[in-house]
């Protein structure tokens, strides 16, 4: 049978604190990598929101762009007299010019019956009727028509074998993407415009219609890369895409596949593809796209008729996001680790006051089996422990006055020492073992009242030898490192679960001036703020519906940066007014500070970035400024010089979007 080795009861109480340590903190690292995960996910999946408003925004102004150059042209006198004269050269000659001056894939005339004039593409091909197409039959009664449209091979090849073969993608096998039976698209995704052309008579002498084929165009998706996401890579490769899908296909995008080629012929997920073509809603989520998951934003492209023809595209790679919460929570883990180090070498210390006098008893007991009837056991302090080196005193005593009884006894009754010496003996022997007996189950009882009721009181005892540590010695300077290093832990969760889990804003009706004087007022006696020269320069507003606490917290986070910029000596100009429109506030933080490094402006409202020395700053002052500021449907502007100072503008609109919040 194995035996194992016992422990001590130092061993047991270390252990014991241990296993609750480790426990709690793999808890904590569980649920804490979650919240970070999540909270860094959720944030990005806002930046690529707006990102994907930015590429809408980019898509539209080509779309009118090509309805400006439409129109235009329709509206020229040069080309209503060719068409009036039935000139079909000039006519040509001015089409075909425009065509590739402004880069258009085909601009071609009708009659005002829809019947193709003049083809400026391929002017061979003319007399076609074009008045089934929505775009082109609806023109002459709504005026310019812009819309993207799918355009079939029959009608590209009218305009050119090239522009057809252009559209032609065949389909590349990708994972996850749903089951189709083609293996080939023909048609293409076009950007048109119809625009009538009306003579000095008001009279209708034509339509004009043009556009740009989108396959294997990456004018805009390439432009809202570099607009958006300003070429970012990490670890060599693009952060940011952008894509234009006809269908579920991939037309014209800078995602790329493994060989780095874009990734033309690839197809959509098949959850994607359900939520955005079959059910005709938005996908905010993250997504595999070609090769890697990336946090994405698709959005449906309508023709005419508002149905749904292909689908607007942009994402960033997930890693980054994920790679950074794994490093935030490995510090964490190194955090942690050093503090349960130190906290176990307090308790090694701590367990002293229980086991030291545990041994002192057991030394006693052992001079007392010895016959050391004499010796005591010092009461060190008024716990059970100390009660019971009482009791163990008081059994002491008893055994010593039984011992002097016997010795009387004897004294006396010498005659009858020879025939009760045996029985004393044994009755002497019996006693004492009773009374170990007794001794051993006091002190049972007290170390299970020990371990029971002041273990929990163990694990406050960092905080509570600091005020009993005496300041001039060396564990008092260790002991007070512990504590700051673990308020400051404490701090940095607070500031996370605040940018994560913000609390909703308690709307009511504030005054802007009010809230920045609020701000101010907290400052204004301190330190940091005695050498700074504030000018105030407010204007008349009128109060707007918003949560004034949240707000003077946005004030107060950027005053203090402000202050620390210009290392506590400067000016500090705030300004209030309403914009150009009258229909949002704005309000000017300008410091006169050393300004803000060009490549760390994109990054100011990122969680923990900060420009600050380790253990000055969280990096989420910003960060929850900017989540409290996009809540009241507002913006944040930062102008900044190097050496000259900053600007921070907080523009918050006047009158709210209901429907938003």
């Amino acid at each position: 049978m194995t035996h194992f080795p016992q422990l001590s009861l130092r061993t047991k109480l270390i252990l014991s604190f241990l296993i609750v340590i480790v426990i709690g903190g793999i808890i904590s690292l569980i649920l804490g990598w979650r919240l970070i995960k999540n909270t860094l996910i959720s944030q990005a999946q806002v930046e690529v929101n707006h990102n994907l408003a930015s590429a809408r925004i980019v898509f539209n102004e080509k779309l009118n762009d090509i309805r400006d150059i439409v129109s235009l042209t329709a509206a020229r006198e040069s080309l209503h007299e060719a068409i009036t004269k039935n000139d079909r050269g000039l006519i040509l000659h001015r089409l075909d010019r425009v065509r590739t001056t402004y880069g258009l894939d085909i601009l071609t005339l009708t009659d005002s019956q829809g019947r193709v004039i003049v083809r400026s593409r391929n002017p061979e091909v003319t007399g076609d009727d074009q008045s089934q197409d929505e775009i082109v039959r609806g023109a002459p009664q709504q005026g310019v028509l812009a819309y993207p449209e799918i355009v079939p091979r029959s009608e590209l090849l009218k305009e050119s074998e090239a522009l057809a073969d252009k559209a032609s993608i065949e389909f590349i096998p990708t994972p996850r993407a749903a089951l189709r039976p083609e293996t080939k698209e023909t048609s293409g995704l076009m950007l048109k415009t119809a625009a009538p052309a009306i003579d000095e008579n008001n009279e209708l002498v034509g339509v004009l219609y043009g556009g740009i084929l989108l396959n294997r165009n990456y004018e805009i998706v390439d432009r809202v890369k570099e607009t958006v996401f300003k070429g970012e890579k990490y670890k060599g490769r693009e952060t940011g895409t952008a894509t234009i899908l006809q269908g579920d296909l991939r037309i014209s995008t800078n995602v790329a596949d493994e060989q780095g080629r874009r990734a033309i012929g690839t197809r959509l997920s098949e959850e994607v593809k359900k939520a955005v073509l079959d059910e005709g809603r938005p996908w905010n989520d993250r997504a595999f796209v070609v090769r890697d998951w990336y946090i994405t934003a698709y959005e449906p492209i309508k023709n005419i008729e508002g149905k749904i023809i292909g689908i607007l595209y942009v994402g960033t790679l997930e890693k980054p996001y994920l790679d950074t919460a794994n490093r935030v929570m490995l510090t964490f883990m190194v955090l942690a680790l050093l503090c349960v180090v130190f906290l176990l070498v307090i308790l090694y210390f701590a367990t002293t006051s229980i086991v030291k006098p545990l041994q002192s008893m057991v030394a006693a007991t052992q001079q007392i089996a010895d016959g050391d009837l004499n010796h005591k056991v010092e009461i060190q302090s008024r716990d059970e422990v100390g009660e019971l080196a009482s009791a163990f005193n008081q059994m002491t005593e008893k055994l010593k006055a039984a011992n002097e009884e016997l010795v009387d006894w004897g004294t006396t009754l010498e005659k009858k020492v020879e025939e009760r010496t045996k029985e004393l003996v044994e009755m002497q022997a019996r006693l004492v073992q009773s009374e170990k007996l007794a001794s051993l189950g006091k002190l049972a009882a007290g170390i299970a009242h020990e371990i029971n009721n002041p273990l929990g009181g163990v694990l406050i005892y960092s905080h509570l030898l600091l005020e009993e540590t005496k300041k001039d010695t060396p564990a008092y300077e260790s002991l007070k490192k512990i504590v700051k290093e673990t308020s400051r832990c404490k701090n940095i969760v607070k500031g996370l679960l605040e940018f994560a889990r913000p609390r909703e804003p308690e709307m009511t009706p504030t005054d802007i001036n009010d809230c920045v004087n609020k701000a101010l007022a907290i400052f204004e006696r301190q330190a940091l703020f005695q050498n700074i020269k504030i000018e105030k320069d407010y204007s008349d507003l009128p109060r707007i519906v918003a949560d004034g606490s949240q707000l003077q917290q946005v004030f107060a986070n950027i005053i203090v940066n402000s202050a620390e910029a210009m290392d506590g000596s400067g000016i500090l100009m705030i300004r209030t007014y309403l914009d150009a429109n009258d229909d949002a506030i704005r309000i000017n933080f300008t410091d006169t500070g050393h300004g803000i490094k060009p490549e760390d402006r994109p990054r100011l409202f990122e969680p923990f970035f900060t420009t600050k020395e380790v253990g000055k700053g969280t990096g989420l002052g910003l960060a929850i400024s900017y989540s409290i500021v996009q809540k009241h449907q507002g913006s944040i502007d930062v102008q900044s010089e190097i050496g000259k100072g900053s600007t921070f503008t907080i523009i918050l609109p006047i009158k709210r979007d209901a429907s938003s919040g």
